[in-house]
């Protein structure tokens, strides 16, 4: 009895495999998907016909998020010195005028002994001018006497200032310096108002006028700076609508508006500059530098639409499974499709002989039924 249950067991395990194999093999010869009734209801798949939407039509472009040159501001010193205070970190806001860093040197101090001297002489030298030209005026002197005492009291005056403005530059009141007050060190303020992107000095680093201290960027005038193709720029006006992402940080969909458009064609790309303006609470959701991909819309269009999410994407080629018949179940047939414009949820199927607004298109469990 044992013997005959076993060969039963065994020939309706060989039957079992073979009727597997069978319905495994249906679906490879006609290229055809199927899913069966329950597993459609259990995945809460749906099936649709595409619909007629309005679409933009738009140049595409990409670009970055930058600020004007005014609110980019790179922080130097005009002389040598090492860093005596810093307390400022990548992040941190600053306002036009604030001290920045401190830097210390004997430089300073020969700048400034210099000034002394050259202010110390101009009186007399200035006086000594007026002296002799007066003589020379009434010819009780000689033309070269006059003449080498304006020489000398000229060149002064020019030293003088240029020195001046030296320390003026550093930041070094010319007044304190006239009374004898000297200092070995100046203090670096923020030439605007903003954020701090780069930091470049650590206390006790030397700092020469080439060396870039700090970067401050104002992120109040956020705009986009797109480049588009010679071949699309003849389609781009002034004040046309923006729509872009940020594919690095975001999903979202933000727009702008067409503000100036170049007037040459720059680099081996042959791309003209497109600046557009940004709208405030766009602006507070965006950082400089970051890249965008943009369209830029200059017309509008009507065309067959289908939602994002029935599209298959396999080797940079598009496909929809469209629905071929429902005998015991629902059996789709994957079929290519060209794209064109995009919607937020809706993506436009450009003409096919194969699908029509009349077909039946899987629009929901597409990645369950393709995989």
């Amino acid at each position: 009895m044992k013997k005959i249950l076993y060969t039963i067991a065994i020939a309706t395990l060989i039957f079992s495999c073979k009727d597997a194999k069978t319905m495994e093999a249906t679906p490879k010869e006609d290229g055809l998907l199927t899913v069966t009734k329950e597993q459609f209801q259990s995945g809460a798949m749906e099936i649709a016909s595409p619909i007629e939407q309005d679409f933009d039509v738009t140049v595409k472009s990409s670009g970055t998020i930058d600020v004007p040159p005014e609110n980019r501001a790179k922080v130097t010193s005009f002389m040598s010195g090492y860093v005596k205070t810093t307390k400022l970190l990548i992040g941190d806001k600053v306002t036009k005028g604030q001290a920045i860093v401190t830097l210390e040197s004997t430089d300073y101090l020969d700048v400034q002994k210099d000034y002394l001297e050259v202010a110390g002489q101009i009186d007399y030298l200035k006086s000594e001018f007026e002296r002799q030209k007066t003589l020379y005026d009434e010819k009780i002197t000689s033309q070269k006497n006059y003449l080498k005492a304006e020489s000398e009291y000229r060149r002064a005056k020019g030293m003088y200032q240029s020195l001046k403005a030296k320390l003026v530059l550093l930041n070094i009141n010319p007044v304190n310096v006239e009374k004898g007050k000297l200092t070995s060190i100046i203090t670096i303020y923020a030439p605007i108002s903003g954020d701090v992107t780069v930091v470049n000095a650590t206390v006790g680093m030397l700092i020469s006028p080439s060396d870039v201290i700090l970067e401050i960027v104002n992120n109040n005038d956020l705009h986009l700076e797109l480049y588009v193709f010679e071949k699309d720029i003849l389609k781009v006006k002034m004040n046309q609508k923006i729509k872009f992402t940020v594919p690095e940080a975001s999903k979202d969909i933000f727009e702008g508006e067409v503000h100036l458009v170049g007037k040459s064609i720059e680099g081996k790309d042959r791309t003209i500059n497109v600046h557009g303006h940004l709208s405030e609470n766009v602006k507070q959701k965006l950082l400089t530098g970051m890249f965008v991909e943009a369209g830029i819309v200059v017309n509008s269009k009507k065309g067959l639409a289908i939602p994002s999410d029935a599209v298959i994407t396999e080797n940079n080629k598009s496909f929809v499974l469209l629905l071929d018949n429902e005998k015991n179940g629902y059996s789709f047939k994957k079929v290519p499709v060209s794209l064109g414009e995009k919607l937020e949820k809706f993506v436009e199927i450009l003409p096919h002989t194969s699908i029509n607004s009349t077909s039946r298109i899987l629009t929901k469990g597409v990645f369950d039924v393709a995989n």
